[in-house]
């Protein structure tokens, strides 16, 4: 068991962990979930003992071996295979005591020792954990320094699962997989013998790899059985009676308190009022749970065009004159599509991007945009781009001078800026709110293809479902590279495989693809019973988009008879306002009788908005309901 015990850590004057306590099962699977900033990496940096808590303790079995991921594997000459193979360090000891050791007692030890912990099957172990995270046979002979730095965590990632501790913390391991290497990743922490400590974003992967889960919320940990949705549910349902016991006793101690007020100068009474203040000083007060913050993302209605946005015809692209990426690919791409691609990194997926994004050319073949076509392109690496120095206001305004100061901060709204986060530098700003910041440059012209290129890495749980609410929303096209299953499932109507230079469509859906992807098979394969519900799959998807075609309508009604509702609302507000003067009569009659007609006339007209509203909502609902 891996016991927390009440753990206070401050940083800074702020307390960031107040005394956190858990006491977490051994050889089991729990993600660690919380908002950003919650304090997560801090509780890590406190079981690792790089950070030293102000009080309480952690303990575990002294038998134990802790491992997390390295922070980066090393960029040496030494092969990605034998980087893995060092990270057991027992075997490495033991194999180079071996080669010098000439007392044969302790010879038959050490090998007796080395067959024990299975270590010449290591290699093939090593290498199949290297494979299941996209290396291919030969990259895992090549030195660590030929790869990059992402490139580079896979390794460190493989490197702490070949180890196997008995305790292993792993904090955000998806951010530097593909969706290939994800599902990989899921299915071997299903099957890991030893106790996990996961930090995570990834919805699914805490669903499917998770048996409970610790929630960090104000400083404390609270301990729920079960995958992540269980946890929402039940701390749905636990928050609902703690709301409504809160309510119940501010009634008691409201009726306590009269009790006391009326009677504590009674002398027939003074024993019962006393009593009863003795009651309310030893009262615990519960506080009714407030519902978190959600900064929103809201994209932009897109800029109408006629369909096909974009036709490919046995069209090929690459970075260098005859030696194309992929080749041969012929598509269309309407205003209504929702089209993921899937493949491992390195297969293409991000050169196709670019080049419907229009940032390469085709090299071959015909490649040909709609004349209105508006692209927004979302690419993880731009964040590196950004000017660190400049506030989001002072980034938007930069790249569109013609901006009025209202639109900027209008748009920065839309992706969950405040006021205050709109003029911090760039710099001092989260993972997450970066990520938000080239949201909202992709969609500075209203696109009506949107090209998301791993939009999710680091934004959290929450930002994650506003973004897949926006992308339901949204009104045109979208193209889609991610490892988040859960957006793919829920956003993409179209399925491409990235693969051997082509790119093809994939009939079935994500789980089709697991399965396809973990029986190492070159094509996907099902069971007879199972074809004919993957045929009916494309037929399901051109419905979702004709039904989304359907609701556009309503849905354009329903939010102009929203903007009405508000708009009036204020309005009435505002003459409300005016009203209130006291002297407004005595000063101006003429202007208090005015301002009294208008507002009974916005009364009214509000009166008629809400009705369209509320119309435009059952409509609304009800086709949603129907389809």
């Amino acid at each position: 068991m891996l016991a927390i015990d009440n753990i206070v850590v401050r940083i800074a004057g702020r307390e960031i962990l107040s005394g956190a306590t858990a006491n977490l099962p051994a050889g089991r699977r729990i993600g660690l979930v919380g908002r950003n900033g919650a304090g997560k990496t801090t509780l890590f940096k406190v079981i690792l003992g790089t950070l030293h808590a102000d009080d309480g303790n952690i303990a575990w079995p002294s038998a134990w071996r802790v491992g997390a991921v390295a922070q980066e594997a090393p960029g040496t000459d030494v092969s990605l295979l034998d980087t893995v193979l060092e990270a057991d360090q027992e075997r490495t000891k033991l194999l180079a005591e071996a080669e010098h050791e000439t007392d044969g007692h302790r010879l038959g030890d050490i090998y007796s020792r080395l067959d024990a912990i299975d270590a010449y099957t290591a290699p093939a172990r090593a290498a199949e954990i290297l494979a299941g995270l996209g290396f291919s046979a030969e990259d895992q002979l090549r030195p660590c320094r030929e790869f990059s730095g992402g490139w580079r965590m896979r390794v460190a990632l493989a490197a702490i699962l070949f180890s196997a501790p008995d305790l292993l913390l792993l904090d955000e391991p998806t951010n530097y997989l593909d969706l290939e290497g994800v599902l990989w990743l899921e299915n071997f922490l299903q099957r890991y013998r030893g106790t996990i400590l996961i930090v995570s974003h990834d919805r699914d992967l805490l669903n499917t790899a998770c048996e409970f889960i610790v929630h960090l919320e104000k400083g404390k940990l609270t301990l729920y059985t079960g995958g992540y949705d269980t946890f929402v549910t039940t701390r749905a349902a636990k928050r609902a009676l703690d709301s409504a016991f809160a309510k119940k006793q501010e009634l008691a101690r409201k009726h306590m308190q009269e009790f006391v007020d009326r009677f504590k100068a009674k002398a027939s009474k003074a024993r019962q009022a006393q009593s009863r203040m003795k009651m309310l000083a030893k009262m615990t007060v519960a506080e009714a749970p407030v519902d978190e913050h959600v900064a929103p993302i809201r994209i932009p209605a897109a800029t109408q065009a006629s369909p096909p946005l974009i036709t490919m015809d046995r069209a090929s692209v690459g970075y260098e004159a005859g030696k194309p990426i992929l080749s041969n690919m012929s598509f269309r791409f309407d205003p209504e599509d929702r089209v993921a691609l899937l493949g491992k990194n390195g297969n293409g997926k991000s050169t196709m991007a670019k080049l419907l994004a229009g940032k390469l050319q085709a090299m071959g073949g015909e490649f040909t945009p709609a004349r209105k076509l508006v692209v927004g392109y979302f690419a993880q690496h731009q964040q590196e781009e950004l000017d660190l120095k400049l506030t989001p206001i002072e980034t938007l305004s930069g790249l569109r001078p013609k901006m009025t100061p209202e639109q900027v901060r209008g748009q920065l709204g839309g992706f969950g800026f405040s006021a205050d986060k709109a003029t911090t530098r760039v710099g001092q700003l989260s993972g997450g709110e970066r990520a938000r910041l080239m949201l909202a440059l992709a969609t500075l012209d209203k696109p009506n293809l949107l090209i998301l290129d791993e939009p999710t890495n680091h934004l959290d749980i929450d930002a994650r479902h506003e973004l897949l609410n926006a992308l339901n929303d949204f009104d045109g096209a979208v193209i889609l590279v991610s490892h988040d299953r859960r957006l793919i499932e829920a956003t993409a109507d179209r399925l491409l495989l990235v693969a051997d230079g082509k790119v093809t469509p994939f009939d079935g859906d994500l789980d089709d693809y697991r399965r396809f992807l973990l029986s190492g098979d070159n094509a996907p394969t099902r069971r007879p019973a199972e074809h004919k519900v993957a045929e009916e799959k494309p037929a399901k998807r051109r419905d979702a988009a004709e039904k989304r075609q359907q609701l556009r309508p309503l849905k354009e009604k329903l939010d102009f008879a929203e903007g009405q509702v508000t708009e009036l609302t204020a309005e009435l507000a505002k003459l409300d306002r005016a009203l209130s003067d006291p002297l407004l009569f005595t000063r101006d009659p003429a202007k208090g009788s005015a301002v009294s007609k208008k507002r009974a006339d916005a009364a009214r007209k509000l009166g008629v908005a809400e009705n369209a509203w509320l119309s435009a909502q059952q409509d609304y609902e009800a086709a949603m309901a129907e389809n």
